[in-house]
């Protein structure tokens, strides 16, 4: 998720597991905590795009991390808050529970995390909820906000932890189960409109969790639409993009181009854009393509010219929206 959410919910952690013995000094706490595994953001000093890329969500994202820095945390947290009567183990399970979460939630979206780096490069990808769903997000951010605000001894302050822990776990669940519909349906409409494929995903269009961004083939090409959970029809305007790896020959031996094969999880497509090559990750969407099932992708990286690639998976997020490209959204959302 975004660091904000993070902040937020370690936030509303902290305030469970110790506002009363530390006041706010547990929010930030807890706030630190979630906040720990994206230090991995650091990583773009020093590396180049595609090798940063694979660093983000990585160890820092690992059970193995969070093993080791939990105990770090949990012996600082009992000696400078010395005297107290808290535990060194429920230290421990207050870091050891914070830190986990963030790993858990942030395999939710389409990135992907290293749970299991060093030993495994696999990356965990649920796809269930987008990295910035507001819907998600607005709970832990009230009670954050209202936490801050009332006073340390006032008996709401444990109904507002509650409810931003709460329905947050709720609207996680409620993606998980759209999630469940829309690959049913999905899979129903490969059958229906004979869609071969060897691999496929579904992940949330921008913003929401009701309007799906669905991507299916092989190695020869893939098929991408979107299906929204309120679509009466049982079919897909898929659109099909080659994948066209021929035009990889000359650069396959490429460090650049091995990483990003292996960030998209084989599922790419190769432009020619006048004097360079372009490489899309189609899991990331496409740039307004409920509007134009013609668009570009999200992610589009430049072989030939590395240095223009400084913000390849935010670039082409947001590109080209206006007002009309909201209310597109929202009468695709509402169904075919």
């Amino acid at each position: 998720m975004d660091s904000i959410t993070h902040i937020a919910l370690g936030a509303c952690m902290g305030e469970a597991f110790a506002g009363k013995k530390l006041g706010k000094k547990a929010m930030l706490w807890g706030a630190l905590a979630q906040s720990i595994p994206d230090i991995d953001f650091t990583a773009s000093l020093w590396m180049d795009t595609s090798s940063g890329l694979l660093a983000h969500r990585g160890f820092t994202h690992s059970f193995l991390f969070c093993a080791l820095i939990t105990p770090l945390l949990a012996l600082l947290a009992e000696r400078l808050h010395r005297p107290h009567n808290i535990s060194l183990r429920k230290w421990l399970l207050f870091f050891g529970a914070v830190i986990f979460i963030h790993i858990f939630i942030d395999a939710f979206n389409n990135y992907g995390v290293g749970w299991f780096e060093p030993f495994s490069k696999e990356r965990i990808s649920f796809n269930a909820i987008y990295v910035a769903d507001p819907f998600f997000s607005v709970w832990s951010g009230v009670a954050c906000i209202a936490l801050i605000w009332l006073k340390r001894n006032n008996p709401l302050r444990k109904r507002w932890w509650q409810a931003g822990i709460g329905f947050s776990a709720v609207y996680l669940l409620y993606c998980i189960f759209n999630k469940v519909q829309i690959n049913s349906d999905v899979k129903e409409i490969f059958k229906t409109q004979n869609i071969t494929y060897t691999r496929y995903f579904t992940t949330p269009a921008p913003l929401q969790n009701w309007l799906w961004y669905v991507v299916a083939g092989d190695d020869k090409g893939y098929y991408v639409g979107f299906r929204s959970l309120f679509d009466s029809r049982k079919a897909i305007n898929f659109q099909y993009f080659l994948r066209n790896d021929t035009l990889l020959k000359s650069i396959e031996d490429h460090e650049d181009l091995q990483k990003l094969i292996r960030f998209s999880q084989q599922f790419y497509t190769v432009e020619q854009w006048k004097d360079t090559l372009v490489f899309n990750d189609l899991r990331f969407g496409q740039i307004i393509g409920w509007q134009n099932p013609h668009a570009k992708f999200v992610f589009y990286y430049y072989l030939q010219h590395p240095e223009d690639n400084r913000l390849v998976v935010q670039r082409g997020r947001f590109q080209g929206w206006n007002d009309k490209t909201l209310i597109s959204l929202l009468q695709r959302i509402r169904g075919n």
